[in-house]
């Protein structure tokens, strides 16, 4: 009778335990990788060994806090051990751009103070500016009223002298040359400047020979002075200054 061989155990021992150590590998490394994504896995033996947990009932109280991320298995990162992302910080300043800037500052708080110095000044001279516009209107509406008051006298003037050369005029020459004979060298003056040549001719004619050259000479020397444009603006149509000065 033919007796078979037993087999040996010791080979097949050794495969099986490197088969479930592959496994176990195989197992660490993918629990690894899920911890390092922050995932947490339970282990295929624990599942399989343990029933599915039922969702716990409203009323139900938690049996314990869940765990940190901290009491993780071994194989995780802790992650106190992560390095942490830094916020961006400005790049140091030298001494050199630091006294450049504090330069800037300085020069820049000057010319602010300048820009305000002048538009304190603009402010202050557009006031002035107002001032004298409103001064030189006034004085302007001044002039204005005097010059309307000065031709008005003029005209009064003009008036009350022409009554008297009417009066004159209508006279005998011989009658008003005696009266002429006896007036004042501004009064005669005045009377006989405004008289028609054709009336002043026969009194002069008949008026004593050193008074009828006086008023010739000073009669011309009126109408000369009234003739220049320098005298006629300070001078005034009569001529009562100038003949005036003459008689005295």
């Amino acid at each position: 009778m033919t007796r078979i061989a037993a087999p040996r155990l010791l080979p097949i021992t050794i495969f099986a335990l490197a088969g479930v150590l592959a496994l176990r590998s195989v197992e660490l490394a993918r629990v690894g990788l899920l911890l390092a994504a922050g995932t947490t896995v339970v282990p295929a033996a624990q599942a399989a060994v343990e029933p599915p947990a039922s969702a716990p009932s409203p009323d139900a109280t938690p049996a314990g806090p869940a765990p940190s991320p901290a009491s993780s298995p071994v194989g995780g990162p802790s992650p106190s051990l992560v390095p942490q992302a830094k916020p961006d910080e400005p790049p140091p300043v030298s001494d050199s751009e630091r006294a450049v800037l504090l330069e800037l500052r300085q020069r820049r708080q000057e010319l602010d103070a300048r820009a305000r110095t002048l538009e304190t000044r603009e402010s202050v001279l557009a006031a002035a500016e107002q001032k004298l516009g409103a001064r030189v209107t006034e004085l302007q509406t001044l002039q204005r009223s005097l010059e309307t008051l000065e031709a008005a006298r003029q005209q009064r003037d003009d008036a009350n002298w022409q009554g008297l050369v009417k009066l004159y005029e209508a006279m005998k020459p011989r009658d008003a040359a005696a009266i002429f004979n006896d007036l004042d060298q501004p009064v005669l003056l005045q009377v006989v400047d405004r008289m028609k040549e054709a009336k002043a001719a026969p009194i002069l004619a008949a008026m004593q020979p050193d008074k009828a050259r006086a008023v010739t000479a000073q009669l011309a020397a009126l109408r000369t002075r009234r003739n220049t444009p320098a005298a006629a603006s300070g001078t005034p149509s009569g001529g009562a200054p100038a003949a005036a000065t003459a008689g005295g």
